[in-house]
């Protein structure tokens, strides 16, 4: 039933789309020119009419873009700031081409403060509109207003998850009203929702139960019933969904995309592609010269103390595992001897080891041993921020000891990271650096590596645990 006016939603929010758009073009133009003219006008107060007479490209273009970028699709299990992003994001991509179809205008150049006040206004209104809808259709959806009933087929771990999720989140508007099993179950209930039958009794089941959609969320040993299943299914005029049964290996995120009408799943991405890494690879690079350039004299300094006091070069080499299990050789100011691990080979640095240089111990301890990691850094070995690089000898050892470990080579490795703000570095616990790691990716954003870096300065870069 709920399906039937979907199209009749998408209109109107397409309506309040296009008015909101329109009146933050127009109140940009009050705001420029009339209510906060913040920066003087110095080539005269252009006509209203001039501004209002875009409205209608205003109009079509964002609704244009909007629906291009499946804005008004339905996202009933996605969260409310999953779809404020495909908002902003559509957003974003219509003002650029808004601001581009302007400069074609040969007769007429519209103020730039003005584009930048409408860009700013729109992405504020339609964020609050957005939220403000998801926000009553939550509460509607709550006490029972367009609610779904969905029947669960499966058992098992996979089952109980999916309907547990489901409780926590009654904004959905999802109600499942039964559970249907295999033949060989005894099972009178899961998480508390009543068993209402077999898999073969699944027409029946539906009719009685009047159900909106169903979901599949078969266990390990079930999948050979999927093809009975989805037979009795294929005449049914529900929605059938379907959970597979890989969230057991899915660490860092799942996506499905269409290969030429084939459903293909990615497990465990990187987070970091596309406009993503550009950004993240342009803020290394930014940030990178101008550490170099403000920590040069410093660094002269550090190099001059390390060839004075030791035997040996300045900088040391050192073979570490970084992106896609690729190696490279980081940089760090020598703090040890140069035969350091000739009779020990591989190993971790320890408390009041006699390997360091006279002014190894204080590098150490400072981390200013690091600085050279800056030109990794620049070259593109490394990033500001990610998990640290481990040695390869290390790593072939940690990987069969540790659940995840590799997936910490998914991103740049980091001169700083989450799990070295949070304490876990050096001789510390490996399980939890590498929840950290995990936790980094998952998150990645640009605001968390700028609170990184920020964590980094004001902790300071003297640790306990710095040998």
């Amino acid at each position: 039933m709920l399906k039937r006016y979907q199209s009749t939603i998408g209109d109107l929010l397409r309506v309040f789309d296009a008015l909101l758009v329109v009146s933050a073009w127009l109140f940009a133009y009050w705001q420029r020119f009339t209510i906060a003219p913040i920066f003087e006008v110095t080539k005269g107060f252009p006509e209203f009419g001039t501004y209002a007479a875009l409205s209608p490209l205003v109009a079509v273009l964002w609704i244009a873009v909007f629906t291009w970028l499946r804005v008004y699709e339905p996202r009933r299990m996605v969260d409310p700031f999953a779809e404020l992003a495909i908002v902003l994001k559509a957003h974003g991509v219509a003002l650029l081409f808004f601001i581009s179809i302007t400069y074609l205008f040969e007769d007429y150049k519209y103020s730039r403060l003005v584009m930048v006040y409408f860009g700013v206004t729109a992405a504020l209104v339609l964020a609050v509109f957005r939220l403000t809808v998801r926000s009553m259709v939550r509460r509607l959806r709550a006490h029972g207003f367009s609610t779904r009933q969905v029947l669960a087929v499966g058992e098992g771990e996979t089952i109980e998850r999916l309907v547990d999720r489901i409780e926590l989140f009654p904004e959905l508007g999802l109600r499942v009203v039964g559970i249907v099993t295999s033949e060989t179950s005894v099972i009178a209930s899961v998480s508390g929702k009543p068993v209402v039958g077999h898999f073969g009794d699944l027409p029946e089941i539906i009719a009685n139960n009047r159900a909106d959609e169903v979901l599949i969320a078969l266990g390990p040993g079930d999948h050979q019933e999927l093809d009975r299943i989805l037979e009795l299914l294929k005449d049914e005029t529900l929605d059938v969904r379907m959970v597979p049964d890989v969230y057991r290996h899915v660490t860092l995120g799942c996506e499905v995309e269409i290969f030429d009408g084939l459903p293909i799943m990615r497990l465990n991405d990187s987070p970091l592609i596309g406009w993503s890494a550009l950004l993240k690879r342009a803020t290394d690079v930014v940030f990178s010269l101008l550490a170099l350039f403000f920590l040069a004299p410093a660094m002269l300094i550090i190099a001059a103390l390390v060839k004075l006091t030791s035997r040996g070069p300045v900088l040391y080499r050192q073979e570490r595992m970084g992106l896609d299990g690729r190696t490279f050789d980081m940089l760090k100011f020598r703090s040890m001897r140069v035969d350091a691990e000739k009779l020990s080979g591989a190993v971790w640095a320890q408390a009041g080891d006699d390997r360091r240089t006279p002014i190894g111990a204080f590098l150490r301890r400072t981390s200013l041993d690091e600085l050279p990691q800056f030109w990794n850094v620049l070259v593109g070995d490394m990033s500001l921020v990610g998990p640290r690089p481990e040695r390869p000898v290390f790593v072939r050892k940690f990987r069969h000891e540790i659940p995840h470990y590799m997936l910490r080579h998914k991103v740049k490795s980091g001169i700083t990271g989450w799990a070295q703000v949070k304490g876990w570095r050096g001789n510390t616990s490996l399980v939890h650096r590498i929840e950290c790691d995990i936790f980094y990716i998952k998150n990645w954003s640009l605001l968390l590596d700028l609170r990184i870096l920020l964590m980094t300065v004001w902790k300071g870069f003297i640790h306990k645990n710095a040998y």
